[in-house]
């Protein structure tokens, strides 16, 4: 027993004590920009209409952004958002219930059009005319004004509806599917 006590030790004072041996630098290429940005309330569209559409662009190959399924513990929240909404070709603004209640949302909104990005509204389980700022979190004006605005841009921009109650799933992928793609060669054309 002293001894497999005292073996124990040593491994636990060696792990304490490793040091990885001096490696050659090893260059990683930059990941590629997201091509599909897809901006949406969580608690509303991650398990459904969002979760599905990164899914199925997956399987298309082509790079879309979804918070929950390319970020990881110790990434800065809008660093990291930022960056994909600056390096995207089309956004995917997936309306809900709750989004006007998230500020997160609404930041990410505007600086989707700040940015000039093609955005495909989808309109689920509301219409364009329920896009309102229902909290204002305490934010200066300039913030409410900034969200406002993108509230507007985007809901006079022709979008997609889907009512989740009687909706036709592989229907809606397939329309936002053509919808997107459509966008992402609008994008690449104006590129050239």
């Amino acid at each position: 027993m002293q001894r497999s006590i005292s073996s124990t030790k040593n491994v636990y004072r060696n792990l304490i004590h490793y040091k990885k041996p001096p490696t050659a630098a090893v260059v990683t290429p930059q990941q590629p920009p997201y091509e599909v940005y897809i901006n949406h309330r969580g608690i509303d569209t991650k398990k459904n209409v969002a979760g599905l559409l990164y899914s199925h662009l997956m399987r298309l190959r082509l790079r879309p952004f979804l918070d929950s399924k390319n970020m990881k513990p110790g990434d800065k929240l809008f660093d990291r958002i930022d960056t994909a909404i600056s390096g995207c070709k089309v956004a995917v603004a997936v309306f809900s219930p709750r989004y006007c209640q998230s500020y997160f949302c609404l930041h990410e909104l505007a600086r989707i059009m700040e940015a000039k990005k093609k955005v495909i509204p989808v309109f689920y389980d509301m219409k364009p005319s329920e896009l309102r700022i229902k909290d204002h979190w305490r934010c200066p004006k300039h913030e409410i004004d900034r969200f406002q605005s993108a509230l507007e841009e985007a809901k006079y921009t022709v979008g997609l509806t889907f009512d989740s109650s009687n909706g036709d799933w592989p229907g809606f992928l397939m329309s936002a599917t053509e919808a997107i793609m459509q966008n992402l060669m609008e994008v690449e054309e104006e590129d050239q």
